[in-house]
């Protein structure tokens, strides 16, 4: 998975004042947690929009004044209600050992069958939540829609997990090609049936032949 770098500042004033300073100067009070305690710090604003406003999802390089480095995952992030502007962000420290849960992007490729035809591909879960070590995170689930037909769906179930456990029950629909008013059938389904009517028809045709001797 991809990281963002972060450069922060430790800090041990945590209380309303001083963080309504750090605020005013531009900076984003932050906390870590999963270590032996929580650690606070601080970082500027502009820091943080390559990890806040994309759909992808990040791991965090830390980087403190004090030259300690720690790597997290965004837990949770608070935004001003009325200017969007980034107020607190809590952090989850990863470690090499140690599994984390996290939501990954689902990244749908090629053109289903089914849409070709009409259908309308719904996408019922844009992000899935994994189970992972750190170093199988992936940057995100990709599933192969091509052969997707009117009527099919992808689960969780049919998706694979090699390095990693989905959080969901493998009934949860992921993505399906629903049918519409000008929906068509599928171009493979005719090719089928003529398919069968053509072995049907030369079948009958020796026999037809022996009737007329």
């Amino acid at each position: 998975m991809k990281s963002i770098t972060i450069d922060g500042s430790q800090r041990e004033s945590v209380g309303k004042k001083a963080t309504k300073a750090l605020r005013n100067a531009g900076q984003v009070p932050c906390v870590l947690y999963g270590g032996d305690k929580p650690l606070h710090f601080s970082a500027p604003e502009l820091a943080f929009s390559k990890l806040v406003y994309t759909p992808n999802a990040h791991t965090v390089v830390i980087n403190l004044d004090n030259g300690e480095t720690l790597n997290a995952v965004l837990q949770d992030i608070q935004f001003h209600p009325v200017t969007d502007r980034v107020l607190h962000i809590d952090f989850y420290q990863l470690f090499e050992d140690k599994e984390i849960a996290l939501n990954i992007p689902v990244n749908l490729v090629g053109n289903s069958k089914g849409v070709k035809n009409g259908g309308v591909l719904r996408r019922n879960n844009r992000k899935l939540r994994i189970k992972a070590l750190p170093a199988n995170l992936p940057d995100f689930i990709e599933i192969d829609i091509a052969p997707l037909k009117i009527g099919d769906k992808v689960t969780v179930g049919d998706l694979p997990t090699d390095k990693y456990t989905f959080l969901h029950t493998d009934n949860i629909v992921v993505c399906q090609v629903r049918t519409s008013r000008v929906a068509i059938a599928d171009e493979d389904d005719d090719e089928e049936e003529l398919e069968e009517g053509a072995e049907a028809a030369s079948a009958d045709a020796p026999a037809a032949e022996a009737t007329q001797e």
